[in-house]
């Protein structure tokens, strides 16, 4: 299969952007020592941690690359684990991700067979702690069929791959608030390349955020987004309209489920702050300057890096 490794040059290559995440960091790292594709290397790009991140990274042979907190933004910290890695195909994935098998990695390799595929994106599940409504997000965005020839530019670095060539070919937009995938795979598109949807190279990922961080998340997504298609657009009618429709599906959906009265509450406020989070990133005019970046990534010097 095309990534075997060796060991004077590994052809696999993990990046892992982090901050303050001694809760999930070290399941992250154990569980990567367990896939079946050995001899990976691991890149750890911290931007800032303050609890004990770096004393559970240093447990496992990793690289290191520190970044400072006024010089973080996604892409930035991107390109600095992508530029020291080694490996021919570059893995992304969050710090607060876990693989829920042993052969995730081989699995989002294997499109890489086809010359033509240039990004590879897994699916995504949430567990006990993902709120309602996110769960909803994930089955939506995550189907259980794959799809190796996608037609939109659609991916998510939170579990993702592309090959080292392309990315010195175009490295990811460090001025976005968010969103650098989406903008790499549109250029990949544009380029005559594929993008590649493998379910089977499956993580949990642990969305652990309280109203306003899920706001945040979601307006400042809403700016990158307008950058990379400058006519995106929603009205305040759209934007009610999405967000009743989006709280009677879930509603229904809990329903089903036999959710517990609370799930109730849990859907309006996930669904709420999408929305409007979305509604006010896209009708953002002002510059994006150097405090706004601050607050949306360390706000009460909390940052969500996946």
């Amino acid at each position: 299969m095309m990534m075997n490794s060796s060991a004077s040059q590994p052809q696999v290559s993990l990046v892992i952007r982090c901050y303050n995440e001694e809760r999930h960091i070290g399941n992250l790292l154990e569980a990567v020592g367990k896939q079946s594709l050995r001899e990976v290397e691991v890149v750890v790009v911290d931007s800032g941690s303050t609890d004990r991140t770096l004393e559970i990274v240093g447990h496992y042979p990793v690289k290191l690359v520190q970044i400072q907190p006024d010089e973080f933004t996604f892409g930035r910290a991107l390109n600095l684990g992508c530029a020291v890695a080694l490996g021919e195909i570059l893995v992304f994935a969050s710090a607060h991700v876990v693989p829920c098998d042993d052969e995730w990695l081989e699995m989002l390799g294997m499109p890489f067979e086809r010359p033509e595929v240039a990004l590879v994106y897994g699916r995504q599940t949430g567990n006990e702690v993902t709120r309602f409504s996110e769960h909803q997000v994930f089955a939506s965005l995550f189907p259980s069929v794959s799809d190796w020839d996608q037609k939109t530019p659609f991916c998510n670095n939170a579990n993702a791959a592309i090959r080292r060539r392309l990315w010195e070919a175009h490295p990811f937009d460090e001025a976005l608030t968010g969103l650098e995938d989406l903008e790499w795979g549109k250029w990949a598109l544009e380029q005559g390349h594929r993008i590649a949807y493998e379910t089977g190279a499956v993580i949990t990922h642990i969305h652990e955020e309280d109203a306003g961080r899920i706001f945040r998340r979601y307006e400042r997504e809403a700016i990158a987004l307008r950058r990379i298609f400058p006519d995106s657009r929603m009205t305040i009618l759209e934007m009610c309209q999405l967000l009743i429709h989006g709280v009677w599906v879930d509603l229904r959906m809990a329903f089903r489920q036999r959710r517990r009265p609370g799930t109730l509450l849990d859907i309006l406020v996930f669904r709420t702050m999408q929305y409007v989070g979305t509604y006010t990133g896209l009708h953002h005019r002002s510059p994006v300057t150097h405090n706004l970046m601050m607050h949306f990534y360390y706000p009460g010097r909390r940052l969500d890096v996946g």
